[in-house]
């Protein structure tokens, strides 16, 4: 059997998306229950948008963000902290092979759509998207 070769320019694979997912749920639903109990993060609403994968599920990059983008530099290092509290969540709740290491990150998918909508209004763009392909 020959070893699987993954793709650096390929998308992730349908397990990674997957597991990414479980991983999403389970760990907004602790957040959400307040099962993590630190002082820096416990009145704080923490969004979990998104959590990707590596290849062989042994990492998974957390995107979070907390409600109202205020502090997050705070919840990323409390979160950090909990990482072995919240992989043990993960265990408890999630059966994998392996339990990624958790790396915690800023969501930076609002700052992207707020740059697009900006783009998107600029007179040229607009006379750009406005201009009738028949018209060439």
């Amino acid at each position: 059997m020959s070893k699987r070769q993954f793709n650096e320019n390929s998308g992730p694979t349908q397990r990674q998306l997957r597991v990414g997912e479980l991983i999403r749920r389970t760990l907004a639903d602790v957040l959400l229950r307040g099962d993590l109990y630190d002082a820096d993060i416990a009145h704080m609403s923490i969004t979990v948008g998104e959590v990707r994968t590596s290849p062989d599920l042994k990492v998974a990059t957390v995107h979070v963000m907390p409600l109202g983008g205020q502090n997050t530099d705070v919840a990323i290092e409390a979160l950090n902290r909990n990482k072995a509290e919240l992989r043990r969540h993960l265990n408890k709740n999630i059966k994998l092979k392996f339990s990624p290491e958790l790396r915690f990150v800023p969501d930076t998918t609002f700052d992207q759509m707020d740059e697009t909508r900006r783009l998107l209004d600029q007179d040229n763009v607009r006379r750009d998207l406005d201009a009738d392909p028949a018209d060439d």
